[in-house]
């Protein structure tokens, strides 16, 4: 299969481009970005062509990962689509409903694969564990809590326009969200949201099975105050989700190989476009009360 990267920031970095350039059944052929200058410097150190159109790009590649912000990312994974091209995409998928819609008709009228990487759904230890605990009946409650410091010079993503003005809600939910939805269910009801300090934010979810869960999400948390923890409760005791020490990467390489395989049998993946859009629904009605609204 040949792909192409779409994007050139960080994550296209440290995460798209190594995976791209190290997976033995893809042919990394080319970068697009919206600097001329980045997209080069990328293509050369992975041996690939750099260009300046991004719909010459689509019509010599068979698929594309996508590594720019939601909103830019919503209109040329639609595009792409159209144009015949797999999609291996970032998480949001979009920032309102209506791009997020847009993609999944796209895909579904052009019958193109699509992953959306949610990366702990990619990860070995963790997505064994969510197989597991949603095989177990009888969960009472779940807690979730995704705190980041995002905002520090350390940080690659500090200076990230999106993630300044969406903040915690749009860029961490969609992870806590794709660990939760599988195991309690479909989210019902967005029942509170409320404001903490910086960014971050508290939900109260009902979902589809009967369980509830809370949120807390942030990417202004202090440095010592960082890290993800997830607990599910019910009636087989009480479930952590385990730490994972493997790199983006390794996630991303796994990711590709679900988009092959998407694509050879037709078979959408759970975390496919339409999984991410019902993610941005729910985060869409959580904004919408955030905002003093009724949930969406």
């Amino acid at each position: 299969m040949r792909i192409g990267l779409l994007g050139t920031g960080p994550w296209a970095r440290m995460a798209h481009a190594p995976a791209l350039g190290a997976h033995p059944e893809l042919e990394f052929a080319g970068v697009w970005g919206r600097r001329a200058d980045a997209a080069k410097e990328l293509a050369d150190k992975y041996g690939t062509r750099a260009y300046d159109d991004v719909d010459a790009l689509l019509a010599d590649v068979d698929a594309v990962a996508v590594a720019l912000p939601p909103a830019v990312q919503a209109d040329l994974a639609a595009r792409a689509a159209r144009a015949g091209c797999h999609l291996l995409l970032d998480k949001p998928i979009a920032l309102t409903v209506g791009q997020g819609r847009a993609v999944v008709e796209a895909v579904r009228e052009a019958g193109v694969a699509s992953v959306v990487f949610f990366t702990s759904r990619f990860l070995t230890e963790t997505e064994a564990w969510i197989t597991e605990q949603a095989a177990v009946e009888g969960w009472f409650t779940g807690r979730a809590e995704w705190l980041g410091s995002v905002f520090t010079e350390e940080s690659p993503f500090a200076d990230s326009p999106w993630r300044r003005e969406k903040g915690a809600l749009w860029d961490v939910g969609p992870h806590a969200l794709s660990v939760l939805l599988p195991v309690l269910g479909d989210v019902s009801d967005v029942a509170a949201a409320a404001h903490g300090r910086g960014d971050t934010v508290h939900l109260v979810l009902r979902h589809s099975g009967g369980a509830s869960s809370t949120l807390t999400l942030s990417l202004t948390a202090p440095p010592a105050a960082a890290g993800v923890g997830v607990e599910l409760r019910g009636a087989g005791g009480v479930a952590l989700l385990p730490e994972s020490s493997e790199g983006v990467v390794p996630a991303v390489l796994r990711a590709a190989d679900g988009l092959l395989a998407a694509a050879r049998t037709g078979q959408a993946h759970p975390c496919d476009a339409a999984f991410a859009l019902r993610v941005t629904e729910i985060l869409a009605a959580a904004e919408s009360l955030l905002d003093g609204g009724p949930a969406a």
